[in-house]
């Protein structure tokens, strides 16, 4: 099968079952593109996600676009990004349709009440998935508090968070020159 049709499928797999979206889709996204097809590794997974915090964009079309890019380019990033958002447009618009018709339906409500803590186990299960890459040593667990009390207590908006856990990131790195390769 070419790589252009594997990455296809591939995204449209993750498309077809990414429910819920942001978090909840990366466990899928990581078995897919790291374990089974090996396009990136782990620490480039991350940096997706990290990448995904500052760019306009969910974190699948982000992930679909850089993973196809880095496989085959342009032709890789275009099939990649159509098959991951191809079968959520066709099924939310479907849906869409027949979710107000029976809004009201209790076989309805209790799917979606059933899906929810399934949701935040995904959540879960992603953060623990990251946490072991991503906090290495007293800096990053320091970051990471931080950020953490900052969002929960003090109510400081997402972005300035992003900035001050970047100044930081150089400030405890020792890392102030910029290079541009």
């Amino acid at each position: 099968m070419g790589l252009l049709i594997k990455l296809f499928l591939c995204f449209l797999k993750i498309g077809a079952f990414g429910f819920g979206g942001g978090y909840t889709i990366l466990p899928l996204i990581e078995r897919e593109i790291v374990t089974n097809n090996h396009w990136i590794n782990y620490k480039e997974f991350i940096d997706i996600i990290g990448i995904s915090q500052i760019t306009p964009g969910p974190i699948t079309i982000n992930s679909a676009t850089f993973v196809g890019y880095k496989v085959s380019s342009f032709w890789g990033s275009l099939y990649a990004t159509i098959g991951v958002v191809i079968l959520p447009f066709i099924l939310v618009s479907v849906a869409t349709h027949y979710i107000l018709k029976f809004k009201e339906s209790i076989l309805i409500k209790s799917v979606l009440m059933g899906m929810r803590p399934a949701l935040i186990g995904l959540i879960i299960c992603a953060f623990l998935s990251l946490a072991k890459e991503s906090y290495y040593d007293l800096k990053s667990v320091i970051i990471g508090v931080l950020t953490m009390i900052l969002l929960l207590h003090k109510k400081i908006h997402p972005i300035i968070i992003i900035i001050i856990s970047g100044v930081l990131g150089i400030i405890f790195t020792g890392n102030f020159q910029i290079s541009i390769t």
